[in-house]
C-alpha cells in the first residue's frame, strides 16, 4: 500500500541573529550556483574574502531586530503551516525542510524514506517560479535521488501564482484594508532577480506580473504599481525598484500607499525590516503621509488549505 508524504520547503534562516550564525547561513546560501551564477573561480574569492567578512555583522543586527523569543519568524510560520497541513491530511506524513538551513532537504527526505514513504510531493513555498528558489529545491531533490537505488513516486509543485484561493486571499485582504483605510494607490512588490537570469530563460517576472493582474481583476479600478526589491550586488536587476518607486511616488501626488508582497507566504527580513522599516522610511521622508503594509499568510490556516489542494489535486 502506498504511503504518502509531503515535504514543504522554504528558503532558510540563520540559527540565531549572531554574526557567526549569519555568516554560516550566508555561506551556504550564496554558494548556491542557482543564486549566484558568477563562475566559482571568480565568485569564491569575493564571497570568502569580502562578503563573508563584512556582511554578516550588518545582517546580524537586522535579524536581531526581527527575531522573536521562539526564533526566526520564517521558521515559526513554516512550522505552524506544517502543523495545519498535517491536521488537514492525517493519513499523509507532512514534513518541513529549508534550502539553506536546518532541517536541510536531504535530511528531511532521509527521515521520510525511513518512515516508509514511497509517494512524495515536494511543495516549495514560493508562489512564483524562479530558478533561484524553486529551481534550487528541484536540484536538491534530484541530487538526493540520483545517488539512490530507491526511486519513489515523486510529484513536484512548480508554482501556484494563479491558484484561485491564493488570488482570492490577497484580493479579499486588500478589499478589507481599503474599506478601513482608503489609499491613493497599491504597490505590489516582489523579490527581484538579475535581468541576466531572465535572459537565460527564467520566467519569474511573467508570473509576478500575472499574479498582480489576477489580483487586480478582483479589485477593479484602483491605481497600482508593480516593483522589485532586495537587489544584491552590482548586476542589473529587475526594475522598477521598490525603494526608488516609494521614494518618488509622493512627488507624483501618491501620499497614501498600501504595500502588498504576494511573493512571500510569511514575513521575514525582506518584509519586516526592508519593507515595513527601510522602505516605509523612504516613502515618509519624501512626503508620504500614510504607509500601510499588508502581511502575507503567516500563520493563517488558509495557506494550509491551498497547500492541501496543491498536494492532492
Amino acid at each position: 500500500m502506498t504511503k504518502k508524504g509531503i515535504l514543504i520547503v522554504n528558503l532558510g534562516t540563520p540559527k540565531s541573529p549572531t554574526t557567526a550564525h549569519v555568516r554560516e547561513y550566508l555561506k551556504v546560501f550564496l554558494s548556491d550556483p542557482r543564486v549566484i551564477k558568477t563562475p566559482p573561480a571568480i565568485w569564491k574569492p569575493i564571497l570568502n574574502g569580502i562578503i563573508l567578512r563584512t556582511r554578516p555583522q550588518k545582517s546580524a543586527k537586522l535579524y536581531e531586530s526581527i527575531w522573536r523569543k521562539e526564533g526566526s519568524p520564517l521558521l515559526i510560520y513554516a512550522k505552524q503551516q506544517q502543523a495545519y497541513l498535517q491536521a488537514l491530511l492525517p493519513d499523509t506524513k507532512v514534513s518541513l525542510a529549508m534550502s539553506y538551513s536546518h532541517p536541510f532537504i536531504p535530511k528531511a527526505i532521509d527521515q521520510l524514506l525511513a518512515e516508509g514513504i514511497d509517494d512524495l510531493t515536494i511543495l516549495p513555498l514560493y508562489p512564483q517560479y524562479s530558478g533561484t528558489t524553486v529551481g534550487s529545491v528541484f536540484d536538491d531533490v534530484m541530487k538526493y535521488f540520483v545517488k539512490s537505488d530507491k526511486i519513489i513516486n515523486l510529484h513536484f509543485v512548480r508554482s501556484f501564482y494563479d491558484h484561485p484561493l491564493y488570488i482570492q486571499y490577497f484580493a479579499d485582504k486588500i478589499k478589507a484594508q481599503l474599506a478601513k483605510q482608503p489609499v491613493d494607490a497599491l504597490l505590489f512588490t516582489y523579490h527581484g532577480i538579475p535581468v541576466s537570469y531572465v535572459t537565460d530563460g527564467d520566467d519569474y517576472p511573467s508570473e509576478c506580473t500575472k499574479t498582480t493582474e489576477l489580483i487586480m481583476q478582483q479589485l477593479g479600478d484602483v491605481p497600482f504599481y508593480q516593483t522589485y526589491q532586495s537587489k544584491f550586488g552590482p548586476a542589473e536587476w529587475l526594475t522598477p525598484a521598490t525603494d526608488a518607486t516609494l521614494t518618488d511616488l509622493p512627488k507624483k501626488g501618491v501620499k497614501k500607499i498600501l504595500v502588498i508582497a504576494p511573493g512571500f507566504v510569511a514575513d521575514c527580513l525582506e518584509t519586516i525590516e526592508e519593507l515595513e522599516e527601510e522602505n516605509k522610511g523612504y516613502f515618509m521622508e519624501n512626503g508620504g503621509e500614510e504607509f500601510y503594509y499588508l502581511p502575507p499568510f503567516n500563520d493563517d490556516p488558509q495557506l494550509a488549505e491551498i497547500l492541501k489542494q496543491l498536494a492532492t489535486n
